[in-house]
């Protein structure tokens, strides 16, 4: 024991003796061996200024980049996609499409970024189903999973081994019993309260399931950062689920903690699919390492909408891509809005970028309207939340907290013709960090519908005006301070 003591003692006698020399090893591996943002590196170099050594061993959980490396790779269907979408491209450039759809007339150039920057193909005989309850939304999903005959596959950031999951897991059981294929792919770090025995037992029974970024050793997540945040259901090609539903019972209002939870989902029936089922393959050929791009049944089989015929696009974005599409389609949509902007959001750290096109939207004469909730699940990210929000307040925009329980719906809607929802927070961390799809929707219907839910969320809300937003206490200022000096990090 006293042989230990001496040898831990003699390593923190060098650490410290030569603390100056090691922290400025750390900010070169920092500064010159990652690309990122100026203002992420200062805010990493003060920490690790402040907290030495242990600032550094934050930045391995937390920061270190992964060099925009492809991940994905669609080899196999390449020709198919490079055809389609060239096939568009040239539509746009002759207004052949514009034609064709005139909902895109003024979001051409949008349209042609989302083609050109992710491959997201226009379709437009899609049905639209939008669910901002979580019973409605589970039990429409219970539905079309009852009616499967071929596959059906499921990814969520969040998975948890509660009364919700086993009703899902009932179905699915029963449904593999039928000979349906189940695929569940669900992330390391939002999935680590269920045990890996657990999944380990769902494979025996004959629900195929892979993990995201596995933890080492099972407990330890080396990338906090990095998570797959997507929330994606396909079924058959027939029906499909994008938004912000998790699968726990807090997600059906069941946990106490936050009462009611406000949340948006699409269910979609058309070629949209593709987008999404596209997106679950990659994902899965990725995390379990099996290539089912070979068969063609997975790419085939969508039934065009009979009842909406609304225009959309599929897109996404990670830490794998040299851009941020969804933080882009963000910006263009607040650049073109004319009248009105509606922005929900469960955590509002915008970049210079985003936050600039709203300040000039509301000096512009652009109504913009923020809604966040009005509790904190990260308390860190609430008070940067407040802070941005505030300043958003300040320079003369409608900014509400949603009182009825917890808000999470991701997204935004510009002049009731075009929104744009998904998995995507508002935030950095969505942007640049996680890996995110959003659906872009050119429709005046759904986009009025969409704004509708925002107006009856308002009955539930709070104004902030600058009266009280000035008047905030010292202490939430403070709070505020600190919290949006490390939104960068957040």
């Amino acid at each position: 024991m006293q042989q230990v003591w001496e040898v831990t003692n003699t390593v923190l006698q060098f650490i410290w003796s030569h603390l100056v020399v090691l922290n400025g090893i750390f900010a070169i591996v920092i500064i010159f061996f990652q690309r990122r943002d100026p203002k992420t590196v200062w805010t990493w170099l003060m920490l690790l200024y402040f907290i030495p050594i242990l600032g550094f061993i934050f930045y391995l959980f937390l920061g270190a980049d992964m060099h925009k490396r492809k991940m994905f790779k669609t080899k196999e269907i390449e020709d198919r996609l490079n055809e389609a979408i060239r096939q568009q491209e040239n539509q746009l450039k002759n207004r052949e499409l514009q034609r064709q759809v005139p909902d895109i007339e003024g979001f051409t150039d949008l349209v042609m970024f989302n083609l050109d920057a992710v491959g997201a193909v226009l379709t437009g005989d899609n049905d639209i189903d939008i669910y901002v309850d979580g019973n409605a939304k589970f039990e429409a999903l219970l539905e079309d999973m009852q009616r499967a005959e071929k596959f059906i596959h499921i990814q969520y950031y969040i998975i948890k081994n509660d009364v919700l999951f086993n009703r899902i897991k009932d179905v699915l059981l029963k449904k593999v019993a039928e000979g349906v294929e189940v695929r569940i792919l669900y992330d390391a770090m939002g999935c680590r309260s269920v045990r890996h025995s657990y999944w380990k037992d769902l494979n025996r029974q004959g629900i195929r399931t892979a993990e995201f970024f596995p933890a080492l050793m099972r407990r330890l997540h080396m990338r906090i950062n990095y998570r797959n945040h997507r929330k994606i259901v396909v079924i058959d090609n027939k029906a499909a689920y994008v938004g912000g539903f998790n699968i726990g019972k807090e997600y059906i209002g069941l946990d106490s903690r936050f009462g009611y939870w406000r949340d948006t989902h699409l269910r979609i029936q058309g070629e949209a699919i593709l987008g999404l089922e596209l997106r679950f393959l990659l994902d899965w050929n990725y995390a379990a390492k099996e290539n089912l791009f070979l068969e063609n049944a997975y790419l085939d089989g969508m039934v065009p909408g009979k009842r909406d015929f609304c225009n959309m696009q599929i897109i996404y974005s990670g830490p794998d891509t040299s851009l941020q599409p969804v933080r882009d389609n963000y910006v263009r949509l607040i650049n073109k809005a004319e009248h009105k902007i509606y922005i929900q959001t469960p955590y509002f750290i915008p970049d210079d970028a985003l936050l600039t096109s709203l300040l000039i939207a509301i000096h512009s004469g652009v109504e913009v309207n923020l809604m966040i909730p009005c509790k904190p699940d990260h308390p860190f990210v609430y008070w940067a939340t407040y802070s941005y929000m505030g300043e958003l307040v300040m320079a003369g925009a409608n900014c509400y907290t949603y009182d009825r329980g917890f808000l999470h719906s991701k997204g935004l809607i510009v002049d009731d013709k075009v929104f744009c929802y998904g998995t995507a927070n508002m935030d950095i961390r969505s942007f640049a960090l996680n890996f995110e799809v959003n659906a872009v929707v050119y429709d005046e219907d759904k986009a009025k519908e969409m704004t509708r839910y925002f107006m009856e969320d308002l009955q539930y809300c709070t104004l902030i005006t600058k009266d009280m937003y000035a008047g905030r206490s010292l202490p939430l200022r403070i709070k505020e301070q600190v919290s949006r000096l490390l939104s960068p990090l957040l």
